[in-house]
């Protein structure tokens, strides 16, 4: 990276020029090179119309989760306290690592037993690459997304591809 004051070549990544000392930290943003990367750098999840949640209380039944899941074509429900509060997330991954090949009345057992607690989230007002890569590190196909603390929806990996395939049809790379 070229130092701005003294023309010094730097290592690329360096927060200070070796040279002068001078701070090249707001010199080392990511720049978009194409549509698509100008949308994951400046779009955010509203971008995505995240489609209204399907929830489930602590209290709902395995086979409640799994019948609403089939019904609605969706891989993972939202499950919500008595007050709204996000208090986990029932997903296919449930099924499989919780629930599958286990003996016994697992059908019935309430899903507050086998959700993931707490689940990871994202804003609104997140950008797309936030969400990626909450996606990517985490192994999550799914996120709810919150609203000042309120779940407002649910968004996919599908969703994200679904964007950025209409961004390439559109010439974005």
């Amino acid at each position: 990276m070229i130092c701005p004051t003294c023309n010094f070549d730097n290592l690329p990544g360096c927060e200070q020029c070796y040279h002068c000392l001078h701070d090249l930290t707001q010199l080392d943003r990511p720049t978009a090179h194409d549509r698509v990367h100008e949308s994951l750098l400046h779009d955010t999840v509203s971008v995505l119309q995240p489609r209204a949640p399907l929830t489930l209380s602590p209290g709902a039944t395995v086979r409640q989760a799994l019948r609403t899941m089939l019904d609605n074509d969706v891989g993972a429900l939202p499950v919500l306290d008595e007050s709204g509060r996000l208090v986990g997330i029932f997903s296919e991954r449930d099924l499989l690592t919780r629930v599958a090949g286990i003996e016994g009345g697992q059908a019935s057992r309430p899903v507050r037993e086998l959700m993931t607690r707490n689940p990871e989230t994202v804003r609104e007002t997140d950008n797309l690459a936030l969400v990626l890569h909450k996606m990517d590190s985490g192994g999550y196909r799914h996120l709810p997304v919150l609203r000042d603390g309120r779940l407002v929806g649910m968004i996919s990996v599908r969703d994200m591809l679904r964007h950025v395939t209409r961004l390439c049809q559109r010439g974005g790379v």
